[in-house]
């Protein structure tokens, strides 16, 4: 977990912003005065504040990659959420170079979750993913794996999707060491994470063991095309086009096939036989069209698929559980979709055990 030091200033920067996502509503809203999208969404009063005040933030797409690394993870660990450790936190080695931490709520767990933290690639970590990775753990009763896969630019695409297969290999020769079913494990990502759980159920397709559920939160599926909500969103400050283009050029070498289904997952030849899908969108999110394309395009190709838009929320929502309620709650909603997915799962399973 984080060992970041803040100065006294640091943290009464932290009490204020806590205390002002807390103002009442209507407060917020003649404060920030909340935009509407052209969905006709207003943006959560918390998160209009939340956004307003980081307009005048450092932006890290103005920073080296390690630069921005140092910035981002101490803002993260200063504004991140203070949830509860899990009885169980401890490291586990995948291979040489690859870790990752299992959390675990209580004394035993019946499900896991691969989780991979989102960053675009570039930034974000275990420890920077704390807080959600523990939510999960509470929320569901199943362990949580948090894997510190390679970032770029020092290590660009497809790095990241070769320790993402590592792992859930891992993962399915050593559930049953930690009491879990390998056919009981979820695949779930943020973000770049989304991109590379989605494009992680793409490679295992076919394999004796399959992921349970794959869990989608505001997932990168398609950089080929250019969709609206990137235009109507270009200057979020959750996330700015000009960090999009940061991410993608530390990402992706030159000459690379953006069409590559493990670039854009949304561009394999087919989407039939993956595992059902739980897939979050944010109603301001540049992100939100790519979502919306590849639930749609899962649902065509009939995979069982849960739609969960935070129609007032923007990217990257899971990150800010200190500072919005919204945004809490939004992440609580997801953690008891996970849950209730996985109690009809384990109910089916043991109808099929009794014959039924």
């Amino acid at each position: 977990m984080s060992t970041q030091h803040f100065t006294l200033g640091q943290r009464l920067q932290r009490l204020l912003l806590v205390a002002l996502s807390r103002l009442p509503a209507p407060l917020q809203r003649v404060l920030a005065r909340p935009p509407v999208n052209s969905a006709g969404d207003r943006m959560a009063p918390d998160v209009a504040l939340l956004m307003k005040l980081s307009e005048s933030g450092a932006d890290f797409s103005d920073l080296s990659a390690a630069e921005a690394r140092q910035v981002t993870e101490r803002d993260l660990a200063l504004f991140g959420d203070r949830i509860a450790p899990c009885a169980v936190e401890e490291e586990v080695e995948i291979r040489d170079g690859l870790s990752a931490t299992r959390y675990r709520s209580g004394q035993s767990a019946r499900d896991l979750i691969l989780f991979f933290h989102g960053g675009g690639f570039a930034l974000g970590s275990r420890a920077s993913y704390t807080a959600p990775a523990r939510m999960l753990a509470h929320g569901t009763g199943a362990d949580v794996l948090s894997v510190e896969y390679r970032l770029a630019p020092e290590h660009p695409f497809p790095a990241a999707h070769d320790d993402a297969l590592a792992a859930w290999h891992h993962v399915a020769t050593h559930a049953a060491d930690w009491g879990i079913d390998p056919r009981r494990v979820v695949v779930a990502g943020e973000s770049a994470g989304g991109n590379i759980a989605a494009v992680l159920c793409q490679q295992v397709r076919g394999e004796d063991v399959q992921p349970l559920l794959q869990v989608l939160i505001q997932p990168v599926t398609d950089v080929s095309v250019h969709r609206s909500s990137q235009d109507e969103f270009a200057d979020s400050p959750a996330l700015t086009a000009k960090q999009v283009a940061w991410f993608m050029g530390h990402y992706l070498p030159g000459g690379t096939d953006v069409a590559d289904p493990r670039v854009s997952p949304l561009r394999a030849a087919s989407l039939e036989g993956l595992p059902r899908a739980i897939v979050t969108l944010g109603g301001f999110d540049p992100l939100h069209d790519d979502g919306h394309a590849y639930a749609t395009a899962l649902l065509e190709s009939g995979v069982p698929t849960e739609v969960i838009r935070e129609a007032g929320n923007v990217h990257g929502y899971l990150s800010f559980t200190a500072l919005s309620p919204s945004s809490k709650a939004a992440t609580e909603r997801l953690v008891a979709a996970v849950r209730t997915t996985l109690d009809e799962r384990s109910g089916r399973t043991a109808d099929l055990t009794n014959g039924r």
